[in-house]
Parts: structure tokens; C-alpha cells; sequence
């Protein structure tokens, strides 16, 4: 499995950046990387078939955009190379092996992503974060749908929760978050690999927690609804601020009462509550 990196440039930047990478975030892209001239977006190779950027014309911008192959062990190498620690307010530090601890945080998680995407890095993992530390999770029955490095069910299980189960379609990302959950000593967190039809046969959650993005959502809804205790909370995270009405429109015919979000820039996350 490869992945195509879509390197855009954008005249001028701003607005225009945030405006195409919304219009894009539909097309199977992944993970988003601003920069001074625009943005790289990344894809699997497979999922990048038909797309065509010549169809996307606007008024007040214009780009251009240069797409590359990323080979596994370049991304490995780049991803090593260029790695920051990630720090959600002083609740959580993220960091990776080769990095050294700091005390000063409540809790510290260490992963080393490969190919998987949830670092920490993006909005949408940071924003979930913060929301988890005001949720009570003791004792609780926990999903991680679309767990990418596990960094999610990881600080579920830091936070008290004793039953957690982390799903992801994409093998690389289910290795990785095995081998990250036995990093932190987490064992209370069981990884699968599939997608939600794995929910079938699985007892009701407390929480469920979802960060990918609208589409999947919306398709998912039902499914989480229906897995969901009453009362349990649903954390859905992976969109912007301007799909929100969308979501929660869909996730009220599912008995998903909107309870609050937070957003950082253009990105966003809600907490949803079981009627």
C-alpha cells in the first residue's frame, strides 16, 4: 500500500487554502499539511482514481498541484526526521521513543505512527482529546472506530476506562496501534482490523468515539446509534465547523442529541449524547 501526496499551491493562500481542502476533504484524502505556499494533502494510491482537480474552477483563487508517490520507508524516514511532540494544553504530551519525557503533563503517551495517520499533529485528534478529559470514563465500555495509531483508545484507557475496543479498516494502522497500546502497557484495549459491520455482534458501548470524516459519519450513524447505551456519549470528530449542521441533522433522526463542540480554525468535533 502506497499513498500519493497532493502538493497544492494556492494564489493567494489564504482563503484559498481552506477553501479547496474543504471542497477536497469528500475525495478520500486522509491527513492535511498546511505550509506558506498552500497545503499537501495525502491519499491511498487506490483511492486516488478519478479524481480530477481540472473540474474544481474558482473566482477568488487560483492552484496548481504536484502529485508524488510516497514509497513506504521514504514515509517512514520523513515522518522520523520531521517528528515535533505534540502537546494537548498540560493534560497530555505525545511524543515518540526517540524523544525525551517531560513530567509536566498529566499523561504521556509514546507512539511511533509508520504508516498510520493520528500523531496528534492534526486538529481533529487534539480537539477529541481535550473533550475526553471532561468526559467520565471510569469503568467504561469503550469504541475507537477508525483508531489509526490508537492514540484515542490509549488515553481511554489513561482515563479510566476498562473495556476498549480500537477498529481500523487499514492493516497498517491495526499493527500500528498493537504495537502502540503494548508501548504504553495498555491492556485493556483489544485492536481489530475491519469496518463497522464488526459492531454486529458486539455489546453496547458507553462511548464511542469516531474521528474520520463526514461521509463515513454519516453512513455510521445508524450503526453507533444502535450500539450506543442510553446516555452514552459519541464523540465524532474528522470534519469542519461548516458540516456541522449536517451532522447533527442526520444524528437527531438517530435519537443523537447534540451536546456541545469544539473547533480549532476550520476543523471541528461534537459530543453527542444517546436519547
Amino acid at each position: 500500500m502506497s499513498y500519493l501526496s497532493y502538493q497544492f499551491t494556492v494564489k493567494p493562500t489564504e482563503p484559498g487554502s481552506e477553501i479547496l481542502m474543504a471542497v477536497i476533504s469528500d475525495l478520500g484524502f486522509e491527513s492535511f499539511d498546511f505550509n506558506d505556499t498552500g497545503f499537501t494533502a495525502y491519499i491511498k494510491e487506490e483511492h486516488a482514481a478519478g479524481i480530477d482537480l481540472s473540474n474544481f474552477v474558482f473566482d477568488d483563487f487560483t492552484f496548481s498541484c504536484e502529485i508524488k508517490k510516497i514509497p513506504l520507508t521514504n514515509w517512514n524516514a520523513e515522518w522520523e526526521k520531521n517528528f515535533e511532540p505534540v502537546t494537548v494544553d498540560d493534560l497530555l504530551f505525545i511524543r515518540a521513543p526517540f524523544h525525551g519525557k517531560n513530567k509536566n503533563f498529566k499523561h504521556e503517551i509514546v507512539i511511533m505512527p509508520k504508516m498510520s495517520f493520528g500523531t496528534g499533529h492534526h486538529q481533529t485528534t487534539r480537539l477529541v482529546c481535550k473533550a475526553m478529559y471532561e468526559t467520565d470514563f471510569k469503568d467504561k465500555r469503550v469504541l475507537d472506530m477508525g483508531c489509526g495509531t490508537g492514540i484515542l483508545a490509549i488515553l481511554a484507557q489513561f482515563l479510566g476506562a476498562k473495556d476498549i475496543l480500537a477498529i481500523d479498516i487499514d492493516e497498517w494502522s491495526v499493527e500500528n496501534s498493537i504495537e502502540n497500546c503494548a508501548t504504553n502497557n495498555c491492556k485493556e484495549i483489544i485492536v481489530k482490523k475491519g469496518d463497522v459491520d464488526l459492531l454486529e455482534k458486539e455489546q453496547p458501548f458507553d462511548i464511542i468515539i469516531a474521528n474520520i470524516n463526514k461521509n463515513i459519519l454519516k453512513m455510521h450513524l445508524p450503526v453507533y446509534s444502535k450500539k450506543l447505551k442510553t446516555g452514552g456519549k459519541l464523540f465524532l470528530s474528522g470534519f469542519f465547523t461548516t458540516d456541522m449542521d449536517e451532522l447533527k441533522e442526520v444524528a437527531a433522526k438517530q435519537n443523537l442529541k447534540f451536546q456541545s463542540y469544539k473547533n480549532e480554525n476550520e476543523w471541528a468535533m461534537m459530543l453527542l449524547e444517546k436519547e
